[in-house]
């Protein structure tokens, strides 16, 4: 737990703040404000400074060496990839579960264009997150109780866009370096350039930047072998990501037929599109000899609500990627092209289409609810690998 009383207090302050908001909701949007802010206390409230876990005879050696991989890359987000300097990421917090939150992503039945939720700071989003994993597949069943193609997603990370300086968590630490890294890349990217209620202009940036700025990394640090595994990962995960995209593809061309087709045949015709999109993805994990949290996803039944999560976090990435290099490879110049788009919708639009995205046009968001703290990383909705 932090021992700067000042800091707390000014937590405190802000929570209550967010509190007054949420005073004057109705009442459904009260609880969900409830639990989002009890949620963020507690962890905040859990934070420890990193020195001081490291120093600490009762933590695991094995605790300490991801620490001190932490502090390295954190120190190198800010002198060589211009991420923000602040006091994010340079605590810890064990939450002793699994993820952090639970996101729920929701698609009507007959549309690849996810729900939106708006909330104060953030803006319109695709997702809705929950702090109990309970609360939020009780959300899911009311929404697929209204003809809605649901998911859940368990989030090892997310970010308050810099409102409160994030720990690192028990939850980022369950998987290697390379995903520990490029996740507190990712939510130092929504700290820096954040968009309100364009996620998936938001999601592509901090995709883009985590796979740079990883690369970058791995590169200065001479981890050349981990560097080519992770480049011919990426190759293979591109592929898999495609195939999503091509169902993605088909499916909207259905659901755009005029006149459409009779209510049975479409729902047909649409299970038929999905098992072949789930087919060509598996076919892809055997030939790249891999295995992804995306098998559970086909077992389960591929919906729209999958297809619409992935399109959140790689539509764009293919035009932020050409803009890098547009820039010379300048991570200050590509920032500043970046930000120059922040008020300009069409520019973000040509962005993805210079990618060969096609970015979706957002849907009609529901109408203000509580402030979620909820920006995540893509293990929100990209399986574990």
């Amino acid at each position: 737990m932090l021992t700067d009383r000042r800091s707390l207090t000014l937590v405190k302050t802000r929570l209550l703040a967010m509190a007054l908001i949420g005073a004057t909701l109705p009442g459904c949007a009260i609880g969900y404000f409830t639990q989002a802010a009890q949620g963020q206390w507690r962890l905040l409230r859990a934070r420890r400074p990193i020195e001081q876990v490291i120093a600490d005879p009762a933590s695991s050696e094995e605790l300490k060496a991801r620490l001190r991989v932490v502090q390295d890359a954190r120190d190198f987000a800010v002198t060589d990839l211009g991420l923000p300097d602040n006091r994010s990421y340079r605590t810890y917090s064990d939450l002793k579960r699994l993820y952090v939150v639970w996101n729920v992503v929701a698609a009507p039945e007959f549309s690849v264009e996810p729900q939106r939720w708006c909330f104060p700071f953030t803006g319109c989003l695709s997702y809705r997150g929950y702090f109990r994993e309970r609360d939020a597949r009780n959300m899911a069943a009311k929404l697929a109780a209204r003809g809605n193609d649901v998911m859940v997603g368990g989030v090892t990370a997310y970010s308050t866009l810099g409102h409160f300086a994030d720990p690192v968590l028990n939850t980022m630490l369950r998987y290697g370096d390379l995903e520990l890294v490029s996740t507190m890349f990712h939510e130092l990217a929504h700290q820096l350039i954040y968009v309100r209620g364009d996620t998936v202009f938001n999601e592509s940036f901090a995709v883009s930047v985590e796979q740079e700025g990883l690369r970058r990394w791995l590169a200065a640090r001479g981890r050349s072998l981990e560097l080519q595994d992770y480049l011919e990962r990426q190759r293979a995960d591109q592929l898999m990501i495609d195939a999503f995209a091509d169902g993605r593809r088909r499916l909207a061309a259905l659901y755009a037929l005029s006149p459409p087709l009779p209510i049975d045949q479409r729902r047909a015709r649409k299970r038929e599109i999905l098992d072949a999109t789930g087919a060509q993805v598996q076919a892809v994990e055997r030939q790249q000899k891999l295995r992804t949290g995306y098998d559970k996803w086909i077992a389960d039944g591929l919906n729209n609500a999958h297809l619409a999560s992935l399109g959140t976090y790689f539509d764009c990435v293919p035009g932020f990627e050409r803009l890098l290099e547009a820039n010379g490879g300048s991570l200050p110049a590509f920032y500043a092209a970046v930000r120059n788009m922040r008020a300009d919708a069409g520019a973000r639009r040509a962005l993805c289409r210079s990618g060969g995205a096609t970015p979706a046009t957002p849907a009609t968001p529901t109408a203000p609810d509580a402030p979620a703290p909820v920006i995540s990383a893509p293990a929100t909705t990209v399986p574990e690998h």
